[in-house]
């Protein structure tokens, strides 16, 4: 499980923070399946050598989102992506595949992780959320 999720403290976003979107997308995506067990906050922590309270805080923000939720004796389970509007397709699969091209194409043109995300986040930026159709 661990194996997806990292830490990169030279980030500016702050560690809970980086936890929380990549839990959330893992979720949004289908790769954490509702009732899937996520690991203890102690053993997150210490397989990504950080602070237990910066996991748990993650943990409390996506409880908070509805994504999961901590169950005394059974830990913390996914309960699942948030619900797709009335009417509308979730289209994962096809979202995923873009998105692996993505990453292929910006690593065979030499285009660094933190470029690429930069670049995503600024595309998103200009074309503002809800938008069906990106501007060049």
């Amino acid at each position: 499980m661990t194996a997806g999720i990292t830490v990169d403290l030279s980030d500016p976003v702050p560690p809970y923070e980086q936890i929380r979107r990549q839990l959330s997308s893992l979720i949004a995506i289908g790769l954490l399946q509702p009732g899937s067990r996520l690991p203890t906050v102690r053993s997150l922590a210490a397989d990504l050598g950080i602070a237990a309270g910066t996991v748990a805080r993650a943990y409390k923000e996506l409880e908070q989102s509805g994504l999961i939720e901590s169950r005394r004796r059974n830990g913390t389970v996914v309960l699942g992506p948030p619900e797709a509007a009335p009417g509308s397709v979730r289209g994962d699969a096809e979202v995923i595949a873009a998105v692996d091209d993505l990453i292929l194409t910006a690593r065979d043109a030499g285009v660094s992780d933190e470029t690429l995300i930069d670049l995503l986040r600024g595309r998103l930026a200009v074309n503002g959320h809800g938008t069906s159709k990106l501007e060049p």
